[in-house]
């Protein structure tokens, strides 16, 4: 028995010495040192041995495993190395060629447009608010002057959920909430922006959804005066410093007074053209000082407290400032179209 383990031995090792690559070398491994190998075969006879055997062959047998194991370990690191630089030689890499310029993106026309206009307002001593756009009829309607039946309402189409529940059709319920939780203590400096809802056809001017940001200032003493030297700052900034201004009258349910603000058309400097429809002015957002019944539904006393407050879509400032011909370019994701704003 002894004898057959030490051919087993040299046997074995003459395998590992002969394999060429690591399914070779394992093939020996499960053939010598597996269950059913032959060295296991062996040590089945260990009961016919005598007592004083028994251990011997055993110790015996333990060593050619041992042997045999460490050459095979010993002949798999070998094989591993050579397989490793073979591959490294195959694939080699030359360092000194020029990387491969990986194209990034960037923020959207709108988002940049957006932190521009919520920068400069916040230079102004405005804060950011947000709500929901999920929003209560009480919020969207009826606390801004615009009770159930009132005609006003069908000026803005709504997505309703509930007869109570439906898709803001404006961020103006920002402002609404936000004096609300003020308790009637001014001031209140706000600027709204986020998406809003309203049952459009789309078209090259007109989309279902949309963005809007609305501005909100409540004080004591606050005046016309102080809307149209904020909204004159804005149009300087976002139009450049030649830009003049002009409010017309108008009619919000939100706002009394209420005014649109045009500013000087960019092409013809006020001398009338095409875009600007030969009067030398281009339509641009809307505001006025904040309506009475408004300021009482949100908690403050209107003979305390006055203010002001404006709406503008960041798609119409954006046509207007880029020459954009489609308001459909902003949600089509078309990367020809939005790379052009990349460096805007």
């Amino acid at each position: 028995m002894k004898e057959r383990l030490e051919e087993l031995k040299q046997e074995a090792l003459n395998k590992v010495t002969a394999a060429s690559d690591i399914k070779e070398l394992q093939e020996v491994r499960v053939s010598y040192l597996g269950k059913k190998g032959p060295i296991t075969e062996v040590l089945r006879g260990m009961g016919k041995l005598s007592a004083e055997e028994r251990p011997v062959v055993g110790q015996l047998a333990n060593d050619v495993r041992e042997a045999i194991a460490n050459e095979l370990n010993q002949k798999q690191d070998q094989l591993e190395k050579v397989a490793l630089e073979k591959k490294l030689s195959e694939e080699s890499i030359d360092v000194t060629l020029p990387g491969r310029p990986i194209p990034t993106g960037g923020p959207h026309l709108l988002t940049k447009l957006i932190e521009e206009i919520e920068d400069l307002f916040i230079g102004m001593g405005f804060q950011v608010a947000e709500g929901p756009e999920v929003e209560q009829d009480y919020y969207n309607f009826e606390a801004l002057n615009l009770p159930k039946g009132h005609p006003a309402r069908d000026m803005q189409d709504s997505f309703y959920i509930t007869e109570e529940l439906l898709l803001r059709t404006h961020t103006s319920p920002v402002q609404a909430r936000t004096m609300e939780k003020h308790e009637g203590r001014g001031p209140v400096k706000i600027i709204c922006p986020g998406k809003v809802y309203r049952r459009d056809t789309d078209d090259a001017t007109h989309s279902h959804q949309f963005t809007q940001i609305e501005g909100l200032y409540v004080d004591k003493n606050v005046r016309m005066s102080d809307l149209k030297g904020v909204l004159n700052a804005f149009a300087k900034k976002m139009f450049g410093q030649t830009r003049e201004i002009r409010l017309r009258p108008s009619f919000f349910p939100f706002t009394e007074p209420s005014v649109e603000m045009d500013i000087s058309c960019k092409m013809c400097h006020g001398e009338g053209c095409s875009v600007c429809k030969q009067t030398g002015w281009i339509e641009i957002l809307g505001a006025g000082m904040v309506h009475p019944n408004v300021l009482k539904m949100a908690g403050f006393d209107p003979d305390q407290y006055t203010g002001f407050a404006f709406g503008m879509g960041p798609e119409r400032i954006a046509m207007l400032k880029y020459g954009i011909d489609d308001i459909r370019h902003f949600y089509t994701n078309d990367v020809r179209f939005l790379k052009q704003f990349h460096h805007a």
